[in-house]
Protein backbone atom coordinates (compact mmCIF):
# COMPACT_ATOMS: atom_id res chain seq x y z
CA UNK A 1 0.00 0.00 0.00
CA UNK A 2 1.31 3.43 -0.97
CA UNK A 3 1.15 6.33 1.41
CA UNK A 4 0.51 9.81 0.00
CA UNK A 5 2.53 12.27 2.05
CA UNK A 6 1.17 15.77 2.71
CA UNK A 7 4.03 17.24 0.66
CA UNK A 8 3.22 15.09 -2.36
CA UNK A 9 -0.46 15.97 -2.04
CA UNK A 10 0.39 19.68 -1.80
CA UNK A 11 2.66 19.53 -4.85
CA UNK A 12 -0.16 18.01 -6.88
CA UNK A 13 1.88 15.02 -7.96
CA UNK A 14 -1.07 12.73 -8.47
CA UNK A 15 -1.73 10.61 -11.54
CA UNK A 16 -1.27 13.40 -14.07
CA UNK A 17 1.42 15.33 -12.11
CA UNK A 18 -0.20 18.66 -13.06
CA UNK A 19 -3.21 19.07 -10.77
CA UNK A 20 -1.84 21.87 -8.62
CA UNK A 21 -0.24 23.63 -11.58
CA UNK A 22 -3.54 23.58 -13.48
CA UNK A 23 -5.39 24.87 -10.43
CA UNK A 24 -2.96 27.74 -9.85
CA UNK A 25 -2.86 28.68 -13.52
CA UNK A 26 -6.65 28.77 -13.70
CA UNK A 27 -6.82 30.73 -10.42
CA UNK A 28 -4.31 33.35 -11.56
CA UNK A 29 -5.90 33.78 -14.98
CA UNK A 30 -9.38 33.96 -13.40
CA UNK A 31 -8.24 36.79 -11.13
CA UNK A 32 -6.64 38.57 -14.08
CA UNK A 33 -9.85 38.18 -16.07
CA UNK A 34 -11.91 39.45 -13.14
CA UNK A 35 -9.90 42.68 -13.30
CA UNK A 36 -9.71 42.90 -17.10
CA UNK A 37 -13.36 42.09 -17.90
CA UNK A 38 -14.91 45.34 -16.58
CA UNK A 39 -12.14 47.34 -18.25
CA UNK A 40 -12.71 45.51 -21.53
CA UNK A 41 -16.48 46.09 -21.35
CA UNK A 42 -15.94 49.81 -20.71
CA UNK A 43 -13.57 50.08 -23.66
CA UNK A 44 -15.87 48.19 -26.03
CA UNK A 45 -18.92 50.02 -24.66
CA UNK A 46 -17.37 53.37 -25.50
CA UNK A 47 -16.75 52.20 -29.06
CA UNK A 48 -20.31 50.97 -29.69
CA UNK A 49 -22.16 53.25 -32.07
CA UNK A 50 -19.10 55.14 -33.26
CA UNK A 51 -18.39 55.43 -36.99
CA UNK A 52 -15.76 53.09 -38.41
CA UNK A 53 -12.99 55.70 -38.46
CA UNK A 54 -13.55 56.62 -34.82
CA UNK A 55 -13.56 52.95 -33.78
CA UNK A 56 -10.22 52.52 -35.52
CA UNK A 57 -8.86 55.60 -33.75
CA UNK A 58 -10.28 54.39 -30.42
CA UNK A 59 -8.58 50.99 -30.61
CA UNK A 60 -5.35 52.44 -31.99
CA UNK A 61 -4.69 54.19 -28.67
CA UNK A 62 -2.37 52.22 -26.36
CA UNK A 63 -4.65 51.60 -23.35
CA UNK A 64 -7.67 50.21 -25.26
CA UNK A 65 -5.42 48.12 -27.51
CA UNK A 66 -3.38 46.68 -24.63
CA UNK A 67 -6.39 45.89 -22.46
CA UNK A 68 -8.22 44.30 -25.39
CA UNK A 69 -5.16 42.24 -26.34
CA UNK A 70 -4.56 41.10 -22.76
CA UNK A 71 -8.23 40.21 -22.33
CA UNK A 72 -8.27 38.06 -25.47
CA UNK A 73 -4.90 36.37 -24.85
CA UNK A 74 -5.41 35.65 -21.15
CA UNK A 75 -9.01 34.59 -21.79
CA UNK A 76 -7.99 32.14 -24.48
CA UNK A 77 -5.12 30.73 -22.41
CA UNK A 78 -7.63 30.22 -19.57
CA UNK A 79 -9.97 28.56 -22.09
CA UNK A 80 -7.22 26.23 -23.34
CA UNK A 81 -6.31 25.01 -19.86
CA UNK A 82 -9.92 24.82 -18.67
CA UNK A 83 -11.10 22.82 -21.65
CA UNK A 84 -8.07 20.56 -21.32
CA UNK A 85 -9.08 19.70 -17.74
CA UNK A 86 -12.69 19.16 -18.79
CA UNK A 87 -11.75 17.07 -21.84
CA UNK A 88 -9.44 14.89 -19.72
CA UNK A 89 -12.37 14.20 -17.40
CA UNK A 90 -15.00 13.33 -19.99
CA UNK A 91 -13.30 11.98 -23.13
CA UNK A 92 -11.21 8.86 -23.74
CA UNK A 93 -8.44 7.85 -26.14
CA UNK A 94 -8.74 9.24 -29.69
CA UNK A 95 -11.73 11.48 -28.90
CA UNK A 96 -9.65 13.11 -26.15
CA UNK A 97 -6.76 13.82 -28.50
CA UNK A 98 -9.02 15.22 -31.21
CA UNK A 99 -10.95 17.42 -28.76
CA UNK A 100 -7.75 18.82 -27.23
CA UNK A 101 -6.26 19.55 -30.66
CA UNK A 102 -9.45 21.28 -31.83
CA UNK A 103 -9.74 23.41 -28.69
CA UNK A 104 -6.10 24.50 -28.91
CA UNK A 105 -6.37 25.30 -32.64
CA UNK A 106 -9.58 27.28 -32.04
CA UNK A 107 -8.01 29.25 -29.18
CA UNK A 108 -4.84 30.15 -31.05
CA UNK A 109 -6.92 31.11 -34.10
CA UNK A 110 -8.96 33.52 -31.95
CA UNK A 111 -5.75 34.98 -30.50
CA UNK A 112 -4.22 35.39 -33.98
CA UNK A 113 -7.32 37.06 -35.41
CA UNK A 114 -7.62 39.45 -32.44
CA UNK A 115 -3.96 40.47 -32.51
CA UNK A 116 -4.12 40.91 -36.29
CA UNK A 117 -7.24 43.08 -35.98
CA UNK A 118 -5.64 45.25 -33.29
CA UNK A 119 -2.48 45.62 -35.37
CA UNK A 120 -4.52 46.57 -38.46
CA UNK A 121 -6.45 49.16 -36.46
CA UNK A 122 -3.21 50.59 -35.09
CA UNK A 123 -1.69 50.83 -38.54
CA UNK A 124 -4.97 52.00 -40.07
CA UNK A 125 -5.07 54.92 -37.68
CA UNK A 126 -1.79 56.17 -39.13
CA UNK A 127 -3.46 56.45 -42.54
CA UNK A 128 -6.47 58.26 -41.05
CA UNK A 129 -4.39 60.91 -39.30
Amino acid sequence: MRYLTPRKAAEGLGASHTGTQDHWFLTVTAVALAVLTPCFFLIVGRAIGLPREEVILHFSRPVPAIITGLFIIIGMMHFIRGTRVMIDDYFNHTARKVAIILSVIFSWAVIAVAVYALARMGLGAIALV
